[in-house]
Formats: structure tokens, sequence, C-alpha cells
């Protein structure tokens, strides 16, 4: 078995909050195993990448048996943190920044929008869905007082490296950017880019160019 420090294929990092979601649906509908192949189907993650994801962190189940959702569930929420809350500073209030703010992730994982920021005066001082508006020449202050370690970016893209700076800055080690800027942070900082323009070109391209039965349904 893997120690805590070893690390594992991002693709299979990436994948263990799908696993995550699908099993604790399972737990909540009282359901006490699942197979490999149920969970295949489920989460479209073909059987034999889900046991070589899952043998990474050793035998977390029995052949013949298949999973165990209680020992599952316990194991990926110590895995992901998710006993631990994760705050969030939202950078950018306009439609996406809006909707973001609307949505409930503390419903589904462990991380809450507590603050957001703006430079439009008219929206600076209110608050959009119990989350407080501040001008973005307060991100210092309020992103220290509120131990913010993550930061959604859905400003204009000619402003984005430099808020990008100001974030490194006060301490912040995750970005969402859902700009079309490619940061450049230090490497202690991790980007996930989500350009949203480049995913709908893409799945155009696989819609005309790769058939469903050659290449599946999933990314």
């Amino acid at each position: 078995m893997n120690g805590p420090d070893t690390k594992i294929p991002q693709a299979t990092a990436k994948r263990l909050p799908l696993y995550y979601r699908f099993i604790q649906s399972l737990y909540n509908s009282g359901k006490l195993r699942v197979s490999s192949a149920e969970l295949s189907e489920a989460v479209k993650v073909d059987s034999a990448t889900i046991r070589r994801d899952f043998s990474y962190f050793g035998a977390l189940g029995k052949k013949g048996y298949g999973y165990n959702v209680q020992h599952l569930l316990t194991f990926f929420r110590k895995t992901l943190n998710q006993d631990e809350v994760t705050n969030v500073a939202l950078i950018g209030v306009g439609h996406l920044g809006t909707a973001f703010a609307n949505y409930n992730f503390l419903k589904n994982n462990s991380t809450r929008i507590v603050v957001a920021f703006d430079a439009d005066e008219e929206k600076v001082g209110t608050t959009t869905h119990d989350v407080p508006i501040y001008h973005v020449s307060d991100m210092k202050e309020q992103i220290e007082a509120n131990q913010v370690d993550v930061a959604i970016l859905t400003v204009p893209s000619q402003f984005a490296q430099s808020v990008a700076d100001e974030l490194v800055e006060y301490g912040v080690t995750g970005i969402l950017n859902f700009t079309p800027a490619r940061l450049n942070v230090p490497a202690s900082v991790r980007v996930h880019h989500i350009d949203l323009s480049i995913e709908l070109q893409s799945l155009v391209y696989f819609m005309k160019h790769y058939s469903q039965s050659a290449e599946g349904v999933k990314s």
C-alpha cells in the first residue's frame, strides 16, 4: 500500500471526487456493497481503470465480494479531506460568478465560498446568495481574515494574471481559473484552467469525428 506522501497519477486523482460522489449516494440509499462493474456503469469509467485506481491505496475490496460501501465512504472522506472545510474566495461577480455563489458546494463536498470581490462599486457592500461582496482592493485583508485557501477566478482575461499575482501574494495556494488566460504562478500554487469555449469546441469536434461506439461517452 502506498504511504500518505506517495503521489498517485493525476488522472487517478481527478477521478477520486467522482467515485466519492457515487459512493456517497450508495451509502445514503442503504446499499452495503458494490462491485467494480456497478461502479463502472455509474461513473462511466471502465472496471479495469477503477480497480487500478483503487489499487494505489491498497486492498479496498475483496475478489468475489466487491467493495464495502461504508469502508469506501470512510476512506474517500479521509483521502479527500471531507471533514475539513476549505474556504474559497470568488473573484468577479458577473453572471458566472453569481452562479457559483448560488451553488451550494457544502451540499456535496467540503468547500464553501465565504467571500467575493468585484470592481463594480454598485455590487460592493451587497451580498449574492449570502456571500458578502468586497472591493478588489480589500482582497488582502479579507482573504487573510477568512483564511481563504482557494480562489475561483471569473474576471475579464486581461486582469487575470495581475489578480492571480495578488492572490499568490496573499497566501492562496489553489486557483480555479475560468478565464481564457494561462496563468504563471509559483510551483507551490496549483491552477486548474477551465475554458468553457474550448471545452465546447472540443465537444463539437469529438461529436463529429469520434463515434460513441468506438470511444465511449466519457471524457
